[in-house]
């Protein structure tokens, strides 16, 4: 990867870093949030038989998860062209 220079390498980095916080922000609230915090609340709406709570617990985060990975991905082919350090 060859930046321009100094000053785009260190943008290139901060956008990332930003990006990489608000995802993880994302996930823990998912995660932690409704699956343990919310779980009660969560747990008096239905969702295909199962309570939601329940549900966010064992497979809404891991879902929420390779969402945001494949979200990260695409961000991060778009900050690569956008400073040029993309393999193409």
């Amino acid at each position: 990867m060859a930046f321009k220079s100094e000053a785009d390498a260190q943008a290139y980095w901060k956008e990332n870093l930003s990006l990489m916080v608000k995802l993880m922000v994302i996930w823990f609230v998912v995660s932690f949030g409704c699956g343990i915090l919310l779980v009660d609340v969560l747990n008096t709406i239905q969702l295909g038989g199962y309570k939601l709570g329940f549900w966010f617990a064992q497979q809404g985060s891991i879902y929420t998860f390779v969402g945001l990975i494949f979200y990260y991905t695409k961000k991060m082919g778009e900050l690569d062209r956008k400073y040029g350090v993309d393999d193409e």
